[in-house]
């Protein structure tokens, strides 16, 4: 006999505002909430981020951690030097392109009885690297 599973989508966006200052905001309570308004148990939850300069990822949020990601960014993908996108655009921001690039602008989160998925420790951060204030999308979309 073949079951007939039925699928749950549901979309929301999160709106945030950012500086020039490499930041990093976590949106955890945020993506917890969305999970806990789809009603949905078991599934998937994905966060992204719309555009070239900014990226989701998991990390501990306490200071000193956040520290050591942009100093490891600015070793990776340093802010000083000269980038072809500049030379093209004249706009300054190549390196905020590269890191959004290493870093990748999604991430899935299994949900389990109702939760996501996470560690202890492990909270997920929006990274806006551009060098401008920036109003920035999230879109979380729940599957189950």
């Amino acid at each position: 006999m073949i079951g007939l599973f039925v699928m749950k989508t549901q979309i929301y966006e999160l709106k945030l505002k950012t500086t020039s200052a490499a930041d990093v905001i976590d949106i955890s309570d945020e993506v917890a909430s969305c999970v806990g308004k789809s009603g949905v148990d078991n599934g998937l939850v994905t966060v992204t981020v719309p555009g070239s300069t900014a990226s989701i990822t998991t990390i501990e949020y306490e200071p000193g951690v956040i520290e050591d990601l942009k100093r490891a960014l600015e070793r990776l993908a340093p802010s000083n030097i000269s980038y072809a996108h500049d030379a093209k655009w004249g706009d300054g921001n190549g390196y905020s392109h590269v890191r959004a690039a290493l870093m990748k602008p999604s991430l899935s989160i299994p949900v389990k009885d109702g939760e996501m998925t996470l560690g202890t420790w492990q909270q997920i951060v929006l990274c806006d690297f551009d060098n401008k204030p920036r109003s920035r999308s999230v879109v979380v979309q729940i599957l189950g």
